[in-house]
């Protein structure tokens, strides 16, 4: 414990150097920034960036890019909140609640809980970061396929279950989203599968084509169908740039339930940012003592627990890039790439090898926070500023953002075409009360269930047994179980006292 402290302060000395102290302020502000446009996230930043390796020290970059890294995480909420423009794909549930917080005139507390949320749990899950590093490493990759299988159909049920006013709805938008996740060349085979002949399709859907669609250009057309005929000026209203003291106390927990789910996900390679904050929204649903706003004038827990998910997945990717060289994310490979570059491989030996670096870069983790709270919180009123704008021209800057941001990924003009026919679909879903968020959940984790699932059965020789034969996946496999039936159970026998 001594001499992890002493390399952390001898990290720190790094860090803080005015050099270095620079790029972790430019980093965070070039994340920011990058978070809320749609299309434009960290991967996409620091794979443009990347040969500023041939020019700059292996420290201060590693620190720009997790500067960026970073602040992508609390920019793409931001628009989220405000108008229902996830920029990133960890920021998507962020948008179910904060969009409604900021239509019922609580924009300013959505911001506030999910800088200040962000802030705590990038903060404690370096601090796990700082402490835990090789034993967590350790245990996360003695997960195997059947784990990951299962983890994933946890989050499957968990939060379609959840999500909108009926199961069934929730179930058949998840369905939706499970054969989109479909469409393109089998991950295993390389069979081509539902591409209905359009070479377009071969390489899948994007998720932030079919994020932006269903979000940002259906909430502008279903405004203009729907809502826009009555000249409400609902959302306009603003109560307050702060948090009260009732928002706090909700907050709070909310934060350390995220920052508990999202930091085990980050550590392993089937983790990321997705399943942890859909896992938060569901668990901070049932435990909440506000059901009634969930969905209508908007729960600050649905904001509060899935950013700090968020943040804490994110800080964990760190884990197994640096102790095991294993990318959990696209951004994280990136990173690895950057750090061979410098002619360093990450893994076991990294810490010894290259130990200034290292400490070096996790405590700008604790100095990066500390800059993106300072960033964001002051700019809360100025974003909020936001909602002031009329809503034609508002609603005609998200399209054309979106536009912009969906074709730079491929310069495809199919993907435009594409993109408004998911607006569509998200209009039609809207109006008869489906959930969109399933949606986004299976075809993100449809097709990576579906890989694990097949490797769990090769690795059990086609037998679906190796699914309980394992102590981990047995487990989760009960805890499945019980999450489907216990609400049934329950139900019945509260029926039956009547």
């Amino acid at each position: 414990m001594a001499d992890i402290l002493a390399q952390l302060l001898q990290g720190f000395a790094t860090a803080a150097t005015p050099i270095n102290l620079l790029w972790a302020f430019v980093g965070c502000a070039v994340g920011t920034a990058i978070g809320v446009l749609p299309g434009l996230g960290p991967a996409v930043t620091v794979a443009m960036l990347l040969p500023i390796t041939a020019q700059v020290e292996p420290t201060a970059s590693m620190i720009f890019f997790a500067g960026i890294y970073y602040g992508a995480m609390y920019g793409g909420s931001t628009t989220s909140i405000l108008l229902n423009t996830p920029g990133e794909t960890g920021t998507m549930v962020t948008a179910l609640e904060g969009f409604k917080m900021a239509k019922s005139g609580r924009a300013g507390a959505a911001l506030a809980t999910s800088a200040i949320g962000s802030f705590v749990a990038g903060t404690i899950a370096t601090v796990l970061v700082t402490l835990f590093a090789p034993i967590v490493a350790k245990y996360a990759v003695q997960l195997g396929p059947p784990e990951y299988f299962l983890l994933m159909m946890l989050a499957f049920t968990t939060v379609s279950a959840v999500l909108g006013q009926s199961t069934l709805r929730g179930l058949t938008a998840l369905f939706i989203g499970l054969a989109i996740g479909l469409v393109g060349l089998d991950q295993i085979t390389g069979q081509v599968r539902y591409t209905a002949g359009i070479p377009e399709f071969l390489d899948g859907i994007e998720v932030v084509l079919l994020a932006v669609g269903l979000f940002a250009v259906g909430e502008c057309f279903y405004t203009a169908l729907y809502e826009g005929r009555s000249g409400s000026a609902e959302r306009n209203r603003l109560n307050s740039v702060y948090m009260s003291r009732s928002e706090w106390r909700r907050s709070w927990p909310a934060w350390l339930r995220g920052t508990a789910l999202g930091f085990p996900f980050g550590t392993i390679p089937a983790g990321g940012t997705e399943i942890p904050t859909f896992l938060s929204y569901g668990v901070e649903r049932k435990l909440s003592r506000h059901k009634e706003e969930f969905g209508t004038v908007g729960a600050i827990e649905g904001v509060a627990g899935p950013e700090a998910a968020n943040n804490a997945a994110v800080t964990a990717t760190l884990v197994p890039l640096l102790t095991l060289g294993i990318p959990t994310s696209v951004t994280a490979a990136i990173l690895l790439s950057a750090l061979q570059n410098y002619g360093i491989n990450a893994g076991p030996q990294l810490f010894e090898t290259s130990s200034k670096l290292v400490w070096a870069l996790i405590a700008s983790l604790y100095i990066g926070n500390v800059m993106l709270l300072v960033l964001n919180l002051p700019l809360v009123g100025l974003w909020v500023k936001l909602l002031e704008i009329p809503r034609p021209p508002l609603y005609a800057g998200i399209l054309i953002f979106a536009t912009v941001g969906v074709y730079g990924m491929r310069q495809s003009a199919f993907d435009l075409f594409l993109m408004f026919a998911i607006g569509m679909l998200g209009v039609v879903m809207r109006r008869f009360d489906f959930p969109t968020a399933p949606v986004i959940i299976g075809m993100i984790l449809g097709p990576l269930a579906e890989a694990q699932m097949r490797n769990g059965l090769a690795i059990g020789e086609g037998r679906f047994s190796v699914f309980i034969e394992r102590p981990v996946s047995a487990a989760l496999l009960a805890l499945l179980v019980a999450v489907v039936l216990l609400p049934r159970l329950l139900a019945l026998r509260a029926r039956s006292r009547i």
